[in-house]
């Protein structure tokens, strides 16, 4: 097998709140309840390896840079809060990365943009073209 067989779809589009969508296997539903990003909290970093750069030469626990960071392995990956829905059993809610696909350009600037004008309040969703 090689890497072009296995091709990545290109997301260009949100999926809607309240949509319902069959896993990629086919094994259970989800119904969509809204993008997210997923963060990695740096806290969780088992220690004393939980250091990015050094102040000193000692050791010191305190943390340079923010505590959530966006997850590098899901950064172009769409994800989504989401209610699984299987027959014969209660509705749970989780975060569901959608692995299989990949970001155009363009929704991953949005979604995970370092720059300061997509934090501003009115950019509650990309572009449509």
């Amino acid at each position: 097998m090689s890497f072009d067989s296995a091709k990545k779809n290109k997301v260009a589009a949100l999926m809607q709140h309240g949509s319902i969508h069959s896993s990629v296997g086919g094994q259970y539903s989800f119904r969509v309840i809204g993008p997210c990003c997923r963060l990695y909290d740096r806290e969780e970093l088992p220690w004393p390896c939980c250091r990015i750069a050094w102040k000193s030469k000692e050791p010191s626990w305190r943390r340079i840079g923010n505590r959530f960071v966006p997850d590098i392995a899901s950064r172009r990956c769409p994800s989504y809060a989401v209610e699984i829905l299987e027959p014969g059993f209660r509705p749970s809610f989780t975060i569901l990365t959608l692995f299989s696909d990949r970001f155009d350009s363009d929704l991953e600037e949005w979604w995970y943009s370092r720059h300061p004008k997509s934090r501003n309040v009115t950019n509650i969703s990309p572009a449509i073209v």
